[in-house]
């Protein structure tokens, strides 16, 4: 009897260690992929992303109030002014649209998963983009990605937009198209955090020639 007791008590102990787990590093859980309104939004490989570039939380370089986001347009950055003098800042990349305009605005409305449609001079200069004309409707492949932001000054439209896109390897970089790029997982993020009304600033970059963005 003794014997089998012994058995059952050295199985019980190895059992006891049980299989290694790995805890998935929270800083890349971020990058994973996700479902949203139906649509499954890829990983990013966040080892091919630059660590300055993933949304964090830092000490605010602007002093604006809390609330306001500010569009560091020369650092490709994005900011929102948090309590405490910290701001979440995020990784940004700018179309040829995001050195068009700079100064002071506001978030007129937010959409998620918009329908972007093409201006007409893009569908001159791309005629495969005709098929657009209308709007090309949301989705994975849709230029604005999963969520939009329409910036309005004094009640008209800017033409500025902040918005998601599946180009994450566009972020840090004067991009062809769009105008404020986010990856999607970062502009969802964004999005929950910024009401309709929300102020925002927007610094130009001076290096940047329009016509010079290809």
């Amino acid at each position: 009897m003794s014997a089998v007791l012994t058995g059952c008590g050295a199985q019980s102990a190895k059992m006891a260690e049980g299989p290694k787990v790995t805890t998935p590093d929270p800083d890349l859980l971020r990058f994973a992929s996700f479902t949203d309104n139906g649509y499954t939004v890829p990983a990013i490989p966040a080892n091919r992303l630059d660590r300055d570039l993933w949304r964090q939380v830092v000490d605010d370089p602007f002093g604006e109030t809390p609330g306001t986001i500010i569009v560091d347009t020369p650092n490709r950055f994005l900011y929102l002014t948090m309590k405490n003098g910290q701001a979440m800042r995020y990784g940004i990349g700018v179309g040829k649209a995001g050195f068009t305009w700079s100064g002071r605005a506001k978030v007129q409305f937010k959409r998620p998963w918009p329908t972007w449609t093409p201006p007409s001079e893009m569908i001159e200069r791309q005629p495969e983009l005709e098929k657009w004309r209308e709007g090309q409707p949301p989705g994975l492949d849709n230029p604005l990605g999963a969520r939009a932001l329409y910036i309005f000054k004094d009640g008209r439209d800017t033409l500025y937009r902040i918005h998601g896109s599946p180009e994450w390897w566009t972020i840090g970089t004067a991009a062809s198209s769009g105008c404020i790029r986010m990856t999607n997982h970062d502009i969802v993020d964004f999005y929950e955090r910024v009401p309709p009304g929300s102020p925002i600033v927007v610094i130009p970059d001076n290096r940047i020639q329009v016509d010079t963005v290809a």
